[in-house]
């Protein structure tokens, strides 16, 4: 299983151990992921995905997991997301046009 975000596509970056005598030995910077569940409330369904620790911040503040998706360009969204965000605006655009 990849370390990356089903968000954001977040992925482990690399970097030193500097030593106190200056020696640099590479080293991975992992993603803390963490394995949740999000409701939409929109689609009335719950998504499990493992998302970045920052990520879940960002969609708590957010408002959850709709506007989490409404708020990011699909250039930054998984293939994963971009099919729920497209679920989510079908499912809004029919209750538009049926309220109209």
């Amino acid at each position: 299983m990849s370390r990356r975000c089903d968000l954001l596509d977040t992925g482990p970056m690399s970097g030193h151990n500097v030593s106190h005598s200056n020696i640099k030995t590479n080293r991975r910077f992992n993603v803390n992921l963490c394995v949740v569940t999000l409701p939409s409330d929109t689609l009335g369904q719950k998504f499990k995905m493992r998302i970045a620790a920052k990520t879940l911040r960002t969609v708590d503040f957010k408002g959850g997991l709709d506007g989490f998706l409404m708020g990011t360009k699909n250039h930054k969204l998984t293939d994963k997301a971009k099919k729920i965000k497209k679920a989510i605006i079908k499912k809004t655009e029919e209750a538009e046009t049926a309220a109209a």
